[in-house]
C-alpha cells in the first residue's frame, strides 16, 4: 500500500511537540512521493508546514481512527507507535477514569491520586472465575489469570510489580494479595487474614514519605503464597531486598523517616510508653530533619492501632512488640545523642541524658558505650591498641550503629512474619508478587540508583525475552511463516556490571585495598571501562562520576560514597558491648553475627559481614532464577504527575515512564510482528460490507482470503484459526470500510432525497388542483346566493308590510276587549262582596260563643289544682322538717346503726319506688305528649272545617243577596266580637309568656346538651388524636415489620454461619484426633481466643434477636388493641354523626326538638348514658371516700358521719375498702415470692462464681508449676471446660425462653382468635390443594404408624436418608414419601411413650440430612428433593402437634393422628432453621450452577443476529486459560431455569418456596449480568442495550409461561432493564439528563455514571458521551441519597419464609415400596 493511500487529505497525523510530546494534525491536501513539506491543521485551526528529512524521508506517524480510541489492550491498535499508546492512555485515563490498560501481556496501571470504589468484594467475585480478556483490565484479571493457570498448567506463578516511586507499586501489590485471599478458602484458620496482615507492618517498618509518594515503598519484596492441593492458601514467605537504612539517620527536606518512628511519637501519650520517654517527632533529630512530621490525611496514632493489631494477628504477642518497640525508641534516642569536640582528632560524650536513656532502654553500660563511640580499637599481627575518632568520624559511627540496629530489627521482624505465615500442611505450589522499585534517575545518583537500576536491568532482560518467547509461540500455535524479530538485548549493559573486571568486580577489589577510596576506584573504571565498553562513558566536567547507558536512559552516577556504602562496616567494639545485654531481644538480633565469627576468622576487624552489593546481586540471582522458573505475569505502574493532583496527565513524565519500564519496548516488538489479530468469524462480521454478493461464500475462511487479495498484498498471514496483520492494515481496512459505508449513506441518502422531492411535487400540484376547485364552486355560490337574496328581499317587503297593518288592528281589537273585561269584572265583584259579609257574620258568631265557654272552664280546672299542689306542698314541707329534726337526733342515730340492715332495704325500696316513680312520670310524660299531639291534631282539623264553612258560606252569600238587609245588625255584633277579640290577646300574650318561658327552660337544657356535644367533640378530638398516634404506631409497627425482616435475614445468614462453623467444627475436631493420633501439634492460641470471642458475640447477637422476637409479639398484642379500640373508635364516630346530623337537620333555626322526635330521643338516649356513667363514676367516689376516711381518723363528729352515711354510702366504702386490702395483700405476697426466688437464683450464681473463682484459681497455682507446653496444654484444657459449662448453661436457658416464647405465642394466638370471633370475621382458610397421589385402599384400617425396634434409628436413616437416590424417588414414588415415614415413626414412639425414642430418631435424622447435604451438596437433585422433604416433615410436626389454630386444616381422620404424649414445638424450631440452611444450601448450589451460564447468554450471546458489531481487538481478547468451547444461548439458560422448576415441582416442594426460589435466581441474574456490564467496556454500547432487552422480555415471558409473575422476580431485573434503557437513550442535552435521572431509579449515581463513562460506539455513526454531559448528571443527582457502592450484591440472598403447608394425604394411605428395604418397619 503507498504512502499516498494512507497520507492523503482529512488524514491525521502525529507532530513532536516539546510541551505536550506529542500533538494531533490533520492534511489539508494530499501528500504525492517527492514533496518535502506536508500542509498540515492542527486541532486549534492554526496551519503548519512539516519539512520531511530528504535524506530518511520518514513520514510522520498516522493517528488511529476513533473508534480504536479507548481500546482496553494498547496492541489493538492498529497503527503501534509512541504518540498512539500516549493518547490512548490519555482517553482512557482522563475521560474514560479508567486506570488499567492491558499493553499485551502487560498491564499498565496509573496511580490516580484518589479512591476508587473498585477493589470491594463484589468485585472480587465478578473477576472470579473470568478470562484475563473479556474484563475490563484490573490488577484483580492479572491475579485471577495467575491463579488459573497455577492450578491448570501445575506452574507457579509470579506477578511483578514495577515503577518509580509514587506510582501506586505498593497499593498493586496489595490488591493482588488482597484477591488472593478472597477467593482461595484456606485449609487453616485465620491465614489470608495472616498473610494480609503482613502488608501494614512493612508498610510501617519500610515505608516512608518522599518528594514524590507518601508512602513509598524504601525496600523490595518478594512474597511467595503457598497453595495447597486444593489451591487454598497455606501460608506464605517473604524475601526483601536493599532497605534504605540510610533514611534511618538522613531525611530529605519535605521526606519522612521510616512510618513506624511518626507512629510511636504520636502515641506516646499511652501508658504502655512511658517507659521509653518519648516525644513528639519534631524533639528528635532523625526524625525533624525533613521539617513534614505529619502527612495529610494520615492519622499516626491510629495506624499504630493498625500496626499492633497486626503483630498480634501475626501471633507475636505483647511482650514482644513491647521489645519491638523499645528497641526503636532506643534508635530515636541514639540521633540525639551529642557529640561534643576536644580536638582536632579526638571527641567526647559526656552526661548526654539521651545516652542514658539509649543505654537503659539497651540494657548496657553506658560508660562504655560511651567510650565505643568515639573510639576505635586498631588490631595488629602483634598489639592492640584503641584510638580516638574525631567529631564527623564518631558521628558517622553513631549513625552507623542505628542504620545496623534498624537492618537487623527489620531482618528479624521479617523472619518472624515469615515463621508465622509458615503452614503445616504441605506446600503443592505458589504465586509470587513481586513489588521492587523501578527505574531511578535523579540529578545526583549514587549507590542505592546503581543497584535498583541494575535491578530493573535484569528483569527488563527477563521481560524481553518472555515477551519474545510468547510472540514466538502464537505464531507457532496458529502455523504461520515467521521471521526471528529484532529486540533490544540488554546483556552488554549487564556485562558491563557484573562481568570479570566490571564495575562491580572493580568495586569489591577497591573495598579489599587498605587504602581504598572513591577517586582510586573511578580511576580504575576509567582505565578499565573506558575503552572497552560502549555502555560506559565518562563525564566531560567530573572525575569523579561515570555514566552507563541503561536500557531506558544514560545514567550519571557519582563516585562519592560507594565504597563506604557497600561496606556497610561498623564498629565491631560498639556490637560487643550491645551483644553484653541482658535484652532477649537484643541478642537474638546479633545470633548471626555470632555464627559468622565462629565459622570464619577472616574478616577484619571493622568488617563483620561481606559487601553489600555482593549479597544483592547474590539475592538478585537467586529472585532471577525463581522468576525463570516461574510464569510472570507484569503490572507496570505509572506516576501521572509530580503534583499528586488527582487524574492528572502530565505526558513528558507519562513518556518518560513509559520508555523506561518497557512498554514501548513491547509495542515495539508487537509492531515488528503482526499486531493485529482477527477470527475467521469476527473479520468476516466486520468486514462484509466490503463484498459483492457474488463474494459471499459458505466457507468464511475462504471469504475473507478472497477479500483481503483484493484489497491488501503481502500484509498478513493466515493462521489456523486467525488473520494476522502487519501495523497499519486494520486502519486501512477501517477507512475502506468507512468510505464504503459513506458512499452507501449517499446513495441512501440521494433516493431518499428524490423520493422525498418528488412526494412534496405529487402533494403541491394535488394541493393546488383542489384549491382551484374549491375556489371555482366558492364562486358559483357567492352568485346563486346573490339571486337568492334578491328574491329574498321583495318576499321579506311584502310581508313586513302586511305584518305592519295587521298589528296596527289587533292593538285596537285588544283595547276594547279589555275595556270590556275590567267592567264586568267590577261589577261581579261588587255582588260577591256583598254576600260573603253577610256569610261570614253568622259563623264568626258561632265560634265565638264556643269558645267563651271552653277558656271559662279551663280556668276554673287549673285553679283547683293549683289549690291542690299548694296544700299538698305545705303538708310535705311539714313531714320533710320533722324527719330531718328525728334524723339529727342521736337516739335516731343509734336506732338507725342499730338496723341498719333494715335502712338499707328501706333505703334500697325508696330507690326502687323512686325509679318506679320516675318510670310513671316519664310514661305519663308521654302520654301527655301524645295528648297535645292529638289535640293539635283535632285543632287543625278544626281549622280545615272552619275553612270548608267558610266555603260554603261564600256559596250561601252568593244564593242569599237577602242577608244584606242583616248588615246593620251583624255590625253590633261585630263591635262586641271585637271586643271579646280583644280579651283574647290578652290571654293570648299571656299562654305566650308562659310558652316563652318554656322555651327558655327547653334552650337551657339545649345549652346543656350543646355543652355535653362540646365534651363529646373534644372527646372525639382526643380520640381523633389518639387515632393519630395508632397510625403513627402503625407506620412504626411497618418499620418494625422492616426490622424484623431484615433481622430474620440476619438471623438466617447467622444461622448458616453458626451451622458451617459446627461444622468446621467438627472438621477441625477430626482433624485434631489425627493429628494427635499421629504427632502431637501446637496450638494455635489466638485462632482460640478469637473463636472464643466469635461465640460470645453470636450468642450476644442471639440474645438481640430474642429480645427483638418479644418485642414484635408485644406490637402484636398493641395492634389487636388498637383494633379494638378502632372498632369503639367506629362506633363513637358513627353515633356522633348521628347526633349531628338530627341537630343540624330539624333543629335548623334553633328551635328546642318537640318531644317524640328523632332529635328528642337520640339526646334522651344520650342523656340516659351520661345518667348510668355518672352512677358508675358516684361507685368510684364512695371508693376513694372509704380511703380518704382511713387516711383521715380525726373526722369523729356526728355530722362527719352523717354526712358520709348518707344514702347509705358507709357500707359501700366499708366493702370497698375490703376489697383494697385484700389486692394489697396479694400483690406483697407475690412480691415476696419474686424477691424471694431472686435471692436464691443470686445466691447459686454467687456459690457457682466462687467455685469458679476456687477452680481457677487451683488451676492457675498448679499451671505455674508445669513447663511451658503443659501450662498452654492446661490453659487449654481449663478454656474449653468452660466455655463448654458456659455453652451449656445458655442452652438451659436457651430451652427455658424457647419454652416461654411458645407459651406466650399460644396465648396471643387465643387472644386473636377470641378477638376475631367476637368481631364476627370468621373466615374459613383454604389452602392450595395438594398433589394429586394415588393411594391403593386396603381392607385393613391402619392408623397411620410404623413400628420398629430400639436401635432400628441408625438402619432406617440409611437406607431412607443416606443411600436414597432423589431421582427415582421423585418419578416413581409420592412426593415427601421420606418425611411421612419418618414422621409415622415418630408417631409410634409418641403412642408407646418412648421420649427417648422420640429424641434419638428426630436428632438422627437431622444428623443424617446435614450429613447428606455436606457430601452432596452440590447436587441441586439431592439439595431440592431434602429441602422438600425438610419442609414436609416440619409442616407434619406441626400438622398433627394437637394446636388449634393447625387442626382446623385437618379432616377428622388426620386429627385422630394427631400426637398424644409429646409437645414437638421445639424441634419445629429446628428442621425450620435446618430447612433454611439447605435452602441457602440450594441457593449456593443453583448460583454456581448458571455462574458460567449467565454472562454467556445475557451478554456475549448475539440472539439478534446482525444488530451489533465487532471492534479489532488485542492480545488479551481471548485468554488462554481454558479453551474455547460451545456457546451458550439463551436457550440454555431457560432451559436450566426450566429444569430447576420442574425439579422442585416434582419433588413436592411448596408453590410460595418455589416462587421464592425463582425470586432469587432472577435476582442472581440480574446482579451478575449489571456486575459485568459495569466492568465490560465492550458491552456497552446502542445494540447491546437493544439485546439485554430483548433477553429480559424472554425472561418475563418464561416466567408468564409457568404463572410465576406474582412472585416478585420481574422487580428484581428492574436495574438491569433500566441499565439497557441507559446504553439506548438519547445522551445530549440537559433534557436528556433530567429524562435519564427520572427514568433510572433503580440504579445508583456510581452505575449511571460508570455506563454513561464506558459506553463505547462499535460503528462510525455512534457519539461517545460527552464528559460535560456526565458531569450534569452528576450535579442532578449529587442529592440523592443512596449507597455509594457500584456493585450489585451477587452474594445477597433474600429472607425465606416458611409458610405452613398442611398436606392432604392421610397418614394411614401410605404404603411403603419394597424397594426401600423397609421390611424392618411394621404398619399398625
Amino acid at each position: 500500500m503507498a504512502a499516498a493511500e494512507l497520507y492523503s487529505k482529512y488524514a491525521r497525523v502525529w507532530l513532536p511537540d516539546a510541551a505536550e510530546v506529542w500533538k494531533s494534525a490533520e492534511l489539508t491536501k494530499d501528500y504525492t512521493p517527492g514533496d518535502q513539506t506536508l500542509s498540515l491543521q492542527l486541532e486549534d485551526g492554526t496551519k503548519v508546514e512539516h519539512k520531511i528529512d530528504p535524506r530518511t524521508n520518514n513520514l510522520p506517524p498516522l493517528r488511529n481512527p476513533d473508534i480504536l480510541v479507548g481500546e482496553n489492550d494498547l496492541t489493538a491498535l492498529s497503527y503501534l507507535h509512541e504518540p498512539a499508546v500516549l493518547h490512548n492512555l490519555k482517553v482512557r485515563f482522563i475521560d474514560s477514569r479508567l486506570i488499567y490498560t492491558y499493553c499485551g501481556i502487560v498491564l499498565v496501571a496509573i496511580n490516580p491520586y484518589e479512591r476508587l470504589p473498585i477493589y470491594d468484594a463484589a468485585i472480587i467475585n465478578a473477576y472470579s472465575g473470568q478470562n484475563m480478556g473479556d474484563m475490563d483490565p484490573h490488577i484483580f484479571a492479572v491475579a485471577e489469570e495467575a491463579y488459573k493457570q497455577m492450578a491448570r498448567d501445575e506452574r507457579n506463578q509470579s506477578i511483578i510489580v514495577s515503577g518509580e516511586s509514587g506510582a501506586g507499586k505498593t497499593v498493586s501489590a496489595k490488591y493482588a494479595m488482597r484477591y488472593f485471599a478472597t477467593v482461595s478458602s484456606s485449609g487453616e484458620a485465620n491465614v489470608e487474614e495472616r498473610v494480609l496482615a503482613s502488608s501494614p507492618i512493612m508498610e510501617a517498618l519500610g515505608n516512608a514519605k518522599t518528594t514524590r509518594n507518601d508512602n513509598s515503598s524504601r525496600f523490595g519484596k518478594y512474597i511467595e503464597i503457598g497453595f495447597d492441593t486444593k489451591y487454598c492458601i497455606t501460608g506464605a514467605n517473604m524475601r526483601t531486598y536493599l532497605l534504605e537504612k540510610s533514611r534511618v539517620v538522613f531525611q530529605a527536606h519535605s521526606e519522612r523517616n521510616y512510618h513506624i518512628f511518626y507512629q510511636l511519637c504520636a502515641s506516646s501519650h499511652l501508658p504502655e510508653f512511658k517507659a521509653f520517654r518519648l516525644g513528639c517527632a519534631d524533639d528528635f533529630h532523625c526524625t525533624n530533619q525533613g521539617q513534614s512530621p505529619v502527612i495529610d490525611g494520615v492519622d499516626d496514632a491510629k495506624e499504630m492501632c493498625n500496626t499492633r493489631r497486626s503483630f498480634s494477628l501475626l501471633g507475636i504477642g505483647e511482650s514482644d512488640q513491647m521489645e519491638i518497640y523499645q528497641i526503636l525508641s532506643a534508635i530515636l534516642h541514639l540521633s540525639n545523642v551529642e557529640v561534643k569536640d576536644q580536638s582536632a582528632d579526638r571527641c567526647s560524650i559526656k552526661d548526654d541524658a539521651h545516652l542514658m536513656v539509649f543505654c537503659d532502654l539497651m540494657g548496657v553500660p553506658c560508660e562504655e558505650m560511651a567510650h565505643w563511640l568515639c573510639h576505635r580499637k586498631l588490631k595488629t599481627t602483634t598489639e592492640t591498641f584503641v584510638k580516638p575518632v574525631p567529631k564527623i568520624n564518631a558521628i558517622y559511627g553513631r549513625d552507623a550503629l542505628a542504620k545496623h540496629i534498624y537492618a537487623r530489627l527489620f531482618s528479624w521482624i521479617v523472619d518472624s512474619i515469615n515463621n508465622a505465615l509458615k503452614s503445616t500442611v504441605k506446600q503443592h505450589s505458589f504465586i509470587g508478587v513481586l513489588d521492587i522499585y523501578g527505574f531511578e534517575t535523579f540529578d545526583i545518583n549514587s549507590f542505592e540508583q546503581f543497584c535498583i537500576n541494575y535491578a530493573n536491568e535484569k528483569l527488563q532482560q527477563q521481560f524481553n525475552l518472555h515477551v519474545f518467547k510468547l510472540e514466538q509461540e502464537e505464531y507457532m500455535k496458529e502455523e504461520i511463516p515467521w521471521t526471528l524479530i529484532d529486540f533490544y538485548d540488554n546483556q552488554p549493559c549487564i556485562n558491563l556490571i557484573e562481568a570479570k573486571l566490571g564495575v562491580l568486580d572493580l568495586l569489591d577489589e577497591e573495598c579489599k585495598m587498605p587504602k581504598g577510596s572513591d577517586e582510586t576506584w573511578a580511576q580504575k573504571l576509567y582505565n578499565t571501562l573506558l575503552k572497552q565498553n560502549a555502555h560506559f562513558e565518562k563525564p566531560r566536567l567530573s572525575n569523579r562520576a561515570f555514566i552507563i547507558h541503561h536500557f531506558a536512559d544514560k545514567v550519571e552516577y557519582q563516585c562519592v560514597g560507594f565504597l563506604e556504602k557497600n561496606k556497610d562496616t561498623v564498629n565491631e567494639e560498639q556490637i560487643n558491648v550491645l551483644k553484653k545485654s541482658k535484652f532477649d531481644l537484643l541478642l537474638k538480633l546479633f545470633e548471626d553475627d555470632e555464627k559468622a565469627a565462629n565459622s570464619s576468622n577472616k574478616l577484619t576487624s571493622r568488617r563483620i559481614h561481606s559487601c553489600l552489593f555482593i549479597q544483592f546481586r547474590q539475592s538478585l540471582h537467586l529472585l532471577m532464577e525463581t522468576l525463570n522458573a516461574t510464569t510472570p505475569h507484569y503490572v507496570r505502574c505509572i506516576k501521572p504527575n509530580d503534583h499528586k493532583a488527582p487524574f492528572t496527565l502530565d505526558p513528558v513524565r507519562a513518556v518518560q515512564q513509559l520508555r523506561a519500564c518497557g512498554i514501548l519496548e513491547t509495542i515495539r516488538i508487537s509492531a515488528a510482528g503482526f499486531p493485529s489479530r482477527w477470527t475467521y468469524q469476527e473479520f468476516f462480521s466486520r468486514y462484509r460490507v466490503l463484498m459483492k454478493q457474488k463474494d459471499l461464500l459458505p466457507d468464511r475462511k475462504q471469504a475473507c482470503k478472497n477479500l483481503l487479495e483484493k484489497l491488501i498484498k503481502g500484509k498478513y498471514q493466515f493462521g489456523k484459526n486467525k488473520i494476522f496483520f502487519r501495523a497499519g492494515q486494520v486502519a486501512f481496512l477501517e477507512k475502506l470500510r468507512s468510505d464504503k459505508l459513506r458512499m452507501a449513506c449517499v446513495s441512501i441518502q440521494k433516493t431518499i432525497r428524490c423520493w422525498l422531492a418528488r412526494k412534496k411535487y405529487l402533494r403541491m400540484r394535488e394541493s393546488a388542483i383542489t384549491i382551484q376547485k374549491h375556489v371555482r364552486g366558492h364562486q358559483a355560490r357567492c352568485y346563486a346566493k346573490f339571486l337568492l337574496q334578491t328574491r329574498a328581499a321583495i318576499i321579506i317587503q311584502r310581508n313586513v308590510r302586511m305584518w305592519s297593518k295587521r298589528k296596527l288592528y289587533q292593538q285596537q281589537r285588544s283595547a276594547a276587549i279589555t275595556v270590556q273585561c275590567f267592567w264586568r269584572a267590577h261589577m261581579a265583584r261588587k255582588q260577591y262582596h256583598k254576600l260573603m259579609y253577610e256569610k261570614k257574620a253568622i259563623v264568626i258568631q258561632k265560634w265565638v260563643k264556643g269558645w267563651l265557654a271552653r277558656q271559662h272552664y279551663k280556668r276554673i280546672l287549673a285553679a283547683i289544682i293549683l289549690l291542690q299542689s299548694c296544700v299538698r306542698r305545705m303538708r310535705a314541707k311539714k313531714e320533710l322538717k320533722k324527719l330531718k329534726v328525728e334524723a339529727r337526733s342521736v337516739e335516731h342515730f343509734k336506732k338507725l346503726n342499730i338496723g341498719m340492715e333494715n335502712k338499707i332495704l328501706q333505703l334500697q325500696h325508696k330507690i326502687n319506688e323512686q325509679q318506679k316513680e320516675n318510670r310513671e312520670l316519664s310514661e305519663k310524660l308521654s302520654v301527655t305528649e301524645k295528648a297535645q299531639t292529638m289535640e293539635i291534631e283535632r285543632q287543625s282539623s278544626e281549622i280545615e272545617n272552619l275553612r270548608r264553612s267558610e266555603q260554603e258560606t261564600r256559596a250561601k252569600a252568593e244564593r242569599l243577596p237577602s242577608l244584606l238587609e242583616q248588615l246593620s245588625f251583624l255590625q253590633h255584633e261585630l263591635e262586641n266580637t271585637r271586643r271579646e277579640k280583644e280579651d283574647l290577646e290578652e290571654q293570648t300574650k299571656v299562654y305566650k309568656e308562659q310558652t316563652e318561658q318554656v322555651v327558655d327552660e327547653l334552650n337551657t337544657k339545649n345549652n346543656l346538651l350543646k355543652n355535653d356535644v362540646d365534651e363529646l367533640n373534644k372527646q372525639i378530638v382526643e380520640q381523633a388524636q389518639q387515632l393519630t398516634e395508632i397510625q403513627t404506631n402503625a407506620e412504626n409497627t411497618k418499620q418494625l415489620e422492616q426490622d424484623l425482616t431484615e433481622e430474620r435475614s440476619r438471623y438466617q445468614s447467622l444461622l448458616s454461619e453458626h451451622l458451617h462453623l459446627e461444622e468446621r467444627h467438627r472438621d477441625l475436631k477430626e482433624q485434631m484426633d489425627l493429628n494427635t493420633d499421629e504427632t502431637q501439634t501446637a496450638v494455635d492460641l489466638p485462632v482460640l481466643l478469637k473463636l472464643q470471642r466469635r461465640v460470645k458475640e453470636l450468642e450476644q447477637e442471639k440474645q438481640s434477636l430474642w429480645q427483638q422476637l418479644d418485642k414484635r409479639e408485644e406490637d402484636q398484642q398493641e395492634k389487636a388493641k388498637r383494633q379494638e379500640l378502632e372498632s369503639e373508635n367506629k362506633k363513637l364516630k358513627q353515633d356522633l354523626n348521628e347526633l349531628r346530623k338530627s341537630l343540624t337537620d330539624e333543629n335548623t333555626d334553633l328551635v328546642p326538638p318537640a318531644p317524640g322526635s328523632l332529635p328528642y330521643k337520640v339526646l334522651l338516649e344520650q342523656l340516659n348514658s351520661s345518667t348510668e356513667e355518672l352512677e358508675m363514676r358516684k361507685e368510684e367516689v364512695l371508693l376513694l371516700r372509704s380511703h380518704l376516711v382511713l387516711k383521715s381518723p380525726h373526722i369523729k363528729t356526728s355530722t362527719d358521719i352523717h354526712t358520709l352515711n348518707e344514702d347509705g354510702e358507709l357500707w359501700l366504702a366499708y366493702e370497698g375498702l375490703k376489697e383494697t386490702n385484700r389486692l394489697l395483700e396479694y400483690q406483697m405476697h407475690e412480691q415476696e415470692r419474686v424477691h424471694n426466688e431472686r435471692y436464691m437464683k443470686l445466691v447459686e450464681e454467687m456459690n457457682k462464681l466462687k467455685d469458679e473463682k476456687e477452680q481457677q484459681q487451683q488451676m492457675l497455682a498448679q499451671s505455674l508449676l508445669l513447663p511451658e507446653d503443659a501450662r498452654i496444654e492446661a490453659s487449654l484444657k481449663l478454656e474449653i471446660t468452660r466455655l463448654t459449662r458456659e455453652n451449656l448453661e445458655l442452652l438451659e436457658q436457651q430451652e427455658k425462653q424457647d419454652k416461654t416464647i411458645r407459651k406466650l405465642k399460644k396465648q396471643l394466638k387465643l387472644y386473636m382468635k377470641k378477638v376475631e370471633d367476637f368481631e364476627g370475621n370468621h373466615k374459613e382458610l383454604s389452602f392450595p390443594p395438594g398433589r394429586a397421589v394415588n393411594i391403593t385402599r386396603k381392607e385393613k384400617e391402619y392408623q397411620g404408624m410404623l413400628e420398629y425396634k430400639q436401635g432400628d434409628e441408625s438402619r432406617l436413616l440409611k437406607n431412607l436418608v443416606i443411600d436414597l437416590k432423589p431421582r427415582g424417588v421423585a418419578v416413581s414414588f409420592t412426593p415427601g414419601l421420606p418425611a411421612y415415614i419418618i414422621f409415622m415413626c415418630v408417631r409410634y414412639a409418641d403412642i408407646v411413650n418412648d421420649d427417648q425414642r422420640v429424641s434419638t430418631l428426630l436428632n438422627s435424622t437431622i444428623s443424617s440430612i446435614k450429613g447428606v447435604i455436606k457430601r452432596r451438596g452440590n447436587d441441586f437433585d439431592v439439595v431440592s428433593f431434602w429441602l422438600a422433604n425438610t419442609c414436609q416433615l416440619m409442616h407434619c410436626l406441626k400438622q398433627y402437634s394437637g394446636d388449634e389454630v393447625f387442626m382446623v386444616h385437618n379432616t377428622a381422620k388426620q386429627n385422630e393422628h394427631c400426637l398424644i404424649n409429646f409437645e414437638l414445638s421445639e424441634y419445629q424450631q429446628v428442621f425450620g432453621d435446618l430447612a433454611i440452611q439447605i435452602y441457602r444450601q440450594l441457593i449456593k448450589c443453583m448460583e454456581d450452577i448458571l455462574q458460567h451460564l449467565i454472562v454467556s447468554s445475557m451478554l456475549e450471546n448475539e440472539t439478534i443476529q446482525g444488530v451489533l458489531g465487532s471492534k479489532p481487538t488485542g492480545l488479551r481478547k481471548r485468554s488462554t486459560s481454558f479453551s474455547q468451547e460451545g456457546a451458550v444461548t439463551m436457550e440454555v439458560l431457560l432451559q436450566r431455569l426450566g429444569l430447576f422448576h420442574t425439579t422442585m415441582s416434582q419433588h413436592g416442594m411448596d408453590s410460595d418456596l418455589i416462587k421464592q426460589v425463582v425470586k432469587q435466581q432472577f435476582y442472581i441474574i440480574c446482579a451478575v449480568t449489571l456486575n459485568h456490564l459495569l466492568l465490560r467496556k465492550d458491552m456497552c454500547s446502542w445494540g447491546k442495550g437493544l439485546q439485554i432487552r430483548y433477553n429480559v422480555w424472554q425472561l418475563e415471558e418464561w416466567l408468564a409461561e409457568r404463572e410465576l409473575t406474582d412472585c416478585g422476580a420481574k422487580e428484581t431485573l428492574e436495574p438491569l432493564i433500566q441499565a439497557a434503557q441507559l446504553l439506548q437513550i438519547k445522551k445530549k442535552t440537559e433534557a436528556d439528563a433530567q429524562a435519564i435521572c427520572n427514568m433510572c431509579t433503580g440504579l445508583t449515581t456510581a452505575q449511571i455514571v460508570k455506563v454513561l463513562t464506558l459506553y463505547t460506539p462499535v460503528i462510525e455513526f455512534e457519539e461517545r458521551v460527552s464528559p460535560s454531559f456526565i458531569t450534569t448528571i452528576k450535579n442532578l443527582l449529587k442529592d440523592r441519597a443512596e449507597s455509594s457502592t457500584l456493585m450489585m450484591d451477587a452474594k445477597k440472598i433474600f429472607t425465606v419464609t416458611l409458610p405452613f403447608t398442611p398436606s392432604s394425604v392421610a397418614l394411614d394411605t401410605v404404603q411403603i415400596p419394597s424397594s426401600l428395604n423397609l421390611g424392618f418397619l411394621t404398619r399398625i
